[in-house]
């Protein structure tokens, strides 16, 4: 639904809770989806939220539930009473009910738990035992579980007894008697096969792709994207069957990674909550720290302009081309960082791959180095009019530039993986910083050679 459409709903709803024409309101929104449904109530007023939530379908209140923020949540909870509360927890994935309750505070988490069934709080409180970024932080438990000497027809019987709560049912696990994982069958392949008589076992795929519990969530959604799963099984570390991973986790990571690596790269510590749902102080947190270490790391450049005062004083038309020559570094080393990063992110660059990392690295930086430097000598000559001399040491400088901008660009990331560090970190700001350094020193010391000063 277009932005345009979702304030007309916004107005008709308010038009329609002004009348108080409570049931025409309830038909309207039994017709939404509740990704839209949930925007119009990220908008209302706390003491209207809990006025129309009452006004949905069970099964639609919790899926709009599932959809809002975590601040419009709380706000939601604090409306609701207990029986109300324990309603929507019910009708709550437990993977989702996992989530709120990382979320909200301490009181609110009272609350919750307190209103959650025994078996589910169970479930909660083993799913929060693993990390937040691993697939067990993630895996919901809601799954269908099949044995391999069930028949067709009873593995068909078991799945509509057992499959409303289940999260997903087009694939069903097969276990042994110690839930070790053994094999998947689709539900397409039970819903077609002519023998209702035959096993399972003769049915199911026995090469299933599984991670660990303790595997990285971003691993997790690669693997997604290679194989096109709807969802992955979860096993502990004697292989026994202990959740699964869905798509639309999958598609929440790779959205999350995404914009955390997205905010590394500009050097904005990452946030999960929405622009404006940031207060001024988060703002101030995320940017700060690293502005501050960006500045001081730029002194660095002050200390060599400094130790070439002579120089410059010398050919002072020499200090015109410094901005030049340390953006265009800085855009290289940039651009490939960038494209290494991305490149191990999905999967196409290992770092073992460095020795042809730098090969190819090289062979570019020279190619653009050379472009640049050729247009930038005419320029030089003809528009700038400066003596053949220094234009040679300009453009001499931006193909050494370019070229260790791109080597140093290609070696940080991988260093950064090798050391377990994040590289995105190694991004934008920092390489810049590191670059505009080595440009001066480059600069000056061809300056020095070719101009005898």
């Amino acid at each position: 639904m277009s932005e345009i459409s979702i304030d007309t709903l916004k107005t008709m709803l308010a038009n329609l809770d002004d009348a108080k024409k409570y049931q025409s309101l309830r038909d309207v929104m039994e017709t939404l989806p509740a990704p839209d449904l949930a925007a119009v109530f990220e908008d209302l007023p706390a003491e209207k939220l809990p006025v129309l939530f009452r006004l949905c379908p069970k099964d639609l209140a919790a899926d709009v539930f599932t959809e809002l923020t975590p601040e419009t949540q709380q706000k939601l909870i604090d409306g609701l009473t207990d029986t109300e509360l324990k309603a929507v927890v019910d009708e709550l994935f437990v993977d989702d009910a996992t989530d709120l309750v990382e979320e909200m505070p301490a009181n609110v988490v009272k609350r919750i738990l307190g209103q959650a069934d025994p078996a589910t709080r169970r479930m909660i409180n083993e799913l929060l035992k693993y990390p937040e970024d691993s697939a067990g932080g993630v895996m919901t438990t809601e799954l269908m579980e099949l044995r391999p000497d069930m028949t067709v027809a009873q593995a068909m019987e078991a799945i509509r007894r057992n499959g409303f709560d289940k999260e997903t049912i087009n694939n069903c696990y097969v276990t042994d008697d110690s839930r070790r994982l053994i094999g998947v069958v689709s539900l397409r392949a039970l819903v077609l096969a002519k023998n209702t008589e035959e096993p399972i076992k003769d049915l199911m795929d026995f090469n299933v792709v599984s991670v660990s519990t303790t595997t990285d969530q971003e691993d997790v959604s690669n693997l997604f994207e290679k194989y096109g799963f709807l969802a992955i099984p979860v096993v502990d570390a004697e292989n026994r069957l202990v959740g699964i991973v869905t798509i639309d986790d999958a598609i929440s990571i790779l959205q999350d990674e995404a914009s955390e690596d997205i905010a590394k790269m500009n050097a904005i510590g990452p946030s999960d909550k929405p622009y404006f749902k940031q207060s001024m102080w988060d703002l101030y947190k995320s940017r700060a720290p690293w502005l501050l270490f960006l500045m001081i790391s730029a002194t660095f450049s002050s200390l060599v302009i400094r130790g070439y005062e002579d120089a410059l004083a010398a050919v002072t038309v020499l200090t015109a081309y410094i901005p030049m020559l340390t953006d265009a570094g800085g855009n290289a080393g940039s651009q490939s960082t960038s494209t290494i990063i991305r490149g191990m992110a999905v999967g196409d660059i290992q770092p073992h791959d460095l020795p042809r990392i730098l090969w190819r690295e090289s062979r570019v930086a020279l190619m653009c180095g050379g472009t640049l430097a050729v247009c930038n000598f005419v320029k030089l000559l003809v528009l700038d009019r400066i003596a053949a001399p220094v234009a040679l040491v300009v453009c001499l400088t931006l193909i050494c530039t370019i070229l260790l901008s791109q080597i140093i660009g290609g070696i940080l990331p991988v260093a950064a993986e090798k050391l377990h560090v994040d590289p995105a970190v190694m991004a934008s700001p920092l390489i810049t910083t590191i670059v505009d350094t080595t440009t001066l020193l480059i600069y000056f010391n061809i300056a020095k050679m070719l101009l005898h000063l």
